[in-house]
């Protein structure tokens, strides 16, 4: 079943996210690679794909898990966790109607 993982950031984020960015990538490719992945992405704090110093304020993964559980314990082990850059996140089952 498909899961939608759904952070928000801690104020300021950004300098958090370049420490821990490779290893929550990596994490990604992963999922890719298996063909697990469905999109992952940040969302930017300003209306720009490149928001520069304004940053992010979280990010939306969606990805197939076996369930829900799993899908909990695969997104706190992300390593933007651990580097503090996410305040909450919420993993939810995900149904896509489209595409």
């Amino acid at each position: 079943m498909l899961y939608a993982v759904i952070s928000q950031d801690v104020d300021n984020s950004l300098p958090l996210r370049k420490t821990a960015r490779e290893a929550h990538l990596q994490r990604l490719q992963q999922l890719k690679q298996q063909g697990r992945l469905i999109v992952a992405g940040p969302h930017p704090a300003i209306d720009n794909i490149e928001p520069g110093d304004a940053g992010f304020t979280g990010s939306l993964i969606v990805a197939e898990f076996s369930n829900l559980q799993t899908a909990e314990d695969w997104a706190a082990s992300d390593p933007y966790i651990e580097a503090g850059v996410y305040k909450s996140v919420v993993v939810k089952p995900f149904n896509m109607v489209l595409p």
